[in-house]
């Protein structure tokens, strides 16, 4: 038993995977964030492609005719000419740039949200062992990856083969077709090639990515005595909570031996409730409640009551309301003092006490 209390069989719990997190320890595949990259640098090539190669040419041409330079020689012609280019440069590469950028945000976003935490980068000496490194090395899970990342090359290469092979009588039929012809038409097979690489670089990226997360819980699976010390932690030491427990009853029932000896009277439920009213017509503007409780609570009054003389009053709809509403060194509310009065003056002619 003791044994099966150490194996990790237990799911993460909630906290365990917010304190992962916190580490910047979450499941996420590289491999799926560089094929939603690729595909989405493809994609943008082919929406955006005539604009980027004709302003990659009105940037070459302004380079080598100096259009945009009166005197090419002179600084401030050049750099006339150069300031252009760069503009011709950005204006034609920057939405490519851009969308391949906004796909990787959306990608690494759409796998652990958003996520700002320096805990990776803070130093940790005990990754700087060598002994350890080299362990790393040649740990299973290290060979998994070799195994896997030589798997992927092989499939990548025997697929494009078998594209290339397909092709090849188009490929062939380049060579007799004109420059612009054949750049186009060679152009449109390296397009449709990569694309097919690209969705099938994001299928083998969805698969590592499941298997990413499915290694992640399994990382991150407790134990049955781990649980046991995340509710210790969460909760408190039952053990320490049955100590303060123990210790706020005594400190309880301490005031109550003091409190309930000095009331004039109990109003009870009978059982449920007990409520010690006193009242001293110089110094109060209405009885107040100085000691109460419920069941064990409301029988220790009983108890002290009876041994010290203090009468009992049933009165069962006063004593709820008097439990729920009142604190212990509150006076009683208005609505309550028709009801305390015929309380009080009953016990003053049983005990032969004057009222005020």
């Amino acid at each position: 038993m003791a044994e099966n209390n150490f194996e990790k069989t237990e799911a993460p719990t909630p906290r365990r995977l917010q304190e992962a997190r916190d580490d910047g320890n979450v499941a996420r595949s590289t491999d799926l964030t560089a094929a939603l990259m690729l595909l989405g640098g493809i994609v943008a090539l082919q929406m955006l492609g005539t604009h980027m190669f004709e302003g990659l040419g009105a940037a070459t041409r302004v380079l080598l005719m100096t259009e945009h330079a009166a005197n090419p020689t002179r600084i401030d012609g050049l750099g006339e000419t150069v300031y252009y280019s760069a503009y011709m440069f950005a204006t034609s590469l920057g939405p490519v740039i851009l969308a391949v950028a906004a796909v990787g945000l959306l990608a690494s976003l759409g796998q652990v949200g958003f996520l700002l935490t320096t805990k990776p980068l803070e130093p940790n000496f005990g990754k700087l062992s060598p002994l350890k490194g080299i362990a790393n090395l040649f740990n299973m899970r290290a060979v998994m990856r070799l195994v896997m990342s030589v798997q992927k090359v092989i499939l990548i290469a025997a697929v494009s083969v078998w594209f290339i092979i397909r092709d090849m009588p188009k490929i062939i039929h380049i060579a007799e077709m004109g420059a612009l012809q054949a750049f186009g038409a060679a152009g449109s097979l390296v397009y449709y090639l990569a694309l097919k690489l690209a969705i099938l670089l994001l299928i083998m990226a969805l698969i590592d990515y499941a298997f990413q997360r499915w290694q992640h819980a399994q990382d991150l699976k407790m134990s049955k005595q781990d649980v046991k010390e995340e509710m210790k932690r969460m909760e408190g030491d039952p053990q320490i909570k049955q100590r303060r427990t123990r210790v706020a009853r005594q400190l309880a029932m301490q005031r109550v031996a003091q409190a309930v000896p000095q009331a004039d009277v109990i109003v009870t439920n009978p059982t449920h409730f007990s409520i010690a009213l006193k009242y001293e017509s110089g110094s109060m503007h209405a009885p107040k409640v100085i000691a109460k409780g419920a069941d064990f609570m409301a029988l220790r009054i009983r108890q002290i009551a009876i041994a010290h003389g203090i009468p009992l009053v049933e009165r069962k709809p006063l004593a709820q309301a008097l439990y729920k509403t009142v604190e212990i060194g509150e006076e009683v509310p208005p609505e309550h003092y028709a009801a305390i009065a015929e309380i009080l003056a009953y016990v003053y002619r049983l005990s032969g006490k004057k009222t005020a």
